[in-house]
């Protein structure tokens, strides 16, 4: 063999080997499952702790709080919270198509409607939206029509609650008619754009545009994008303008997002962009780059509901979404290397230290909402 063939054969030999490397790095070896992604390990490691410190077979839900207490793992019934838990579960199925999720997700249906004597509704509206928002998504996930039949009952009951107090929007709760405030309009807007986009009823595409007109005009500083809380709420006719939540700006950012979607008109995502450069610049510590720590109970539950809606705005917005992303990773990073309990996956209210003995549901929920919107921007590229 000449000396020109072993090196043209020993040149062959080192390129497929650096192919088959390339090949791994991209897509896995054959047979061999895709690379692992560090944060999809995170996000898994996350959910499967929810199952195993949360997860009540016998009644088909979460617990309020791991370890239990007493009555504190059944009482109260936080509903919203469990709607953000059966989101959280889709985000996992989204992610990995596990069909082990597609069953969980039906006992938790199932859970929810027992515990709520076999109908969806509730007084809150609020509330109301939040269990639609996730039912709406199984159906379009998972196909079953009984998760667009308990999303389009929410939306009938959720439309009542619409009144010219204080000049339109729906109403916080059905005891307190004159009240209105952005967790109850802001989810609603998102509601009803996503049923136009998957049925497509102009009615619809009309309700989310009133309301998104009233909250805007109503609730929402002009010049800084900062989102208030509510108006008469002490019946006064005054704007909660000291109210100010990670959860606000986030349902608005998801409202303008969603309308954006389906007009493509510029203003909606002006409105996006300007709340959510009021996030960066005003919510997050100038510091660290951290959301800050807004307590337990309901507020446990607000970073994550921010950083979902911010997640899915920055993986659309060609311009800025590279700086929203860095937020979450940088939120992600935090909790995951200080937030957390020991070697475990549970979360406290702040992300960057690790929670107290008990940690409670709607905080456990934010943190693994994070966790799974970081793999889902490191899937996508971002850094």
């Amino acid at each position: 063999m000449s000396t020109k063939r072993i090196v043209w054969s020993g040149g062959a030999v080192l390129a497929l080997a650096l192919a088959a490397v390339i090949i791994w790095i991209s897509t896995g070896w054959p047979g061999g499952g895709a690379r692992r992604e560090l944060w999809a390990e995170r996000a898994d490691e996350a959910g499967v702790d929810l199952e195993h410190s949360f997860w009540d077979g016998k009644r088909g839900m979460f617990n309020n709080a791991s370890p239990c207490i007493l009555q504190a793992c059944t009482d109260p019934f936080n509903y919203w919270w469990l709607a953000h838990a059966a989101d959280a579960l889709l985000d996992r199925y989204e992610r990995t198509k596990d069909d082990g999720l597609r069953e969980r997700i039906g006992e938790l249906f199932t859970g929810i409607q027992n515990r709520n004597a076999g109908v969806w509704t509730n007084g809150y509206y609020d509330d109301m939206e939040w269990m639609a928002l996730a039912w709406l998504r199984a159906y379009e996930l998972l196909g079953d029509d009984k998760y667009r039949d308990a999303a389009l009952e929410l939306w009938t009951d959720i439309k009542g609650g619409w009144n010219e107090e204080m000049g339109g929007g729906i109403a916080w709760r059905k005891e307190q008619l004159d009240y209105k405030n952005t967790p109850a309009n802001a989810p609603a807007v998102i509601l009803a754009a996503r049923l136009y986009r998957v049925f497509g009823a102009d009615e619809d595409l009309q309700w989310a545009l009133k309301i998104y007109d009233w909250q805007k005009r109503t609730l929402v500083d002009p010049e800084s994008g900062l989102v208030w809380d509510g108006i008469n709420r002490t019946g006064d006719g005054a704007i909660d303008k000291d109210w100010k939540f990670t959860y606000g700006q986030g349902v608005f950012i998801g409202a303008a997002m969603e309308l954006y979607e389906v007009t493509s008109e510029k203003k909606y995502r002006d409105d996006a962009n300007k709340t959510a450069d009021y996030v960066l610049g005003t919510m997050a510590s100038p510091a660290t780059g951290l959301l800050p720590n807004e307590g337990d109970g309901d507020g446990g539950l607000f970073k994550g509901v921010l950083v979902r809606y911010l997640t899915e705005w920055a993986v659309r917005e060609p311009e800025r979404g590279g700086q929203y992303g860095s937020l979450i990773l940088t939120n992600a990073a935090s909790l995951w290397d200080y937030g957390r309990t020991g070697d475990a996956a549970r979360f406290g209210t702040s992300w960057a230290q690790p929670p107290e003995t008990v940690v409670q549901l709607s905080s456990q929920l934010s943190g693994v909402i994070l966790i799974e919107q970081a793999a889902k921007l490191e899937r996508l590229g971002f850094k």
